[in-house]
């Protein structure tokens, strides 16, 4: 299996680390994703997801989840789900 895009980003908040998912698939806490675009690439475990200020343990297309990211993340930048 290979990797499913999922989102991509709209916003990255420096000060908490947190990016913005515009979200295009199913995600869920525990999912490992790739966040990737010119100037990144990284993978983590996805261990907390919020929509307006509260927990959720999984989204979907259409929605918007702020992830709390290992590495910045920038805006446009396109989310992938790992198998």
């Amino acid at each position: 299996m290979e990797k499913k895009l999922v989102g991509r980003v709209e916003h990255y908040f420096t000060r908490i680390g947190v990016a913005v998912v515009n979200l295009s698939g199913e995600l869920k806490v525990g999912d490992r994703i790739s966040i990737e675009g010119p100037t990144t690439n990284f993978q983590q475990v996805v261990e907390s997801m919020q929509i307006e200020h509260r927990n959720v343990p999984s989204a979907g297309p259409g929605q918007s989840v702020g992830l709390k990211v290992v590495q910045r993340a920038r805006e446009k930048d396109l989310v992938y789900k790992l198998p």
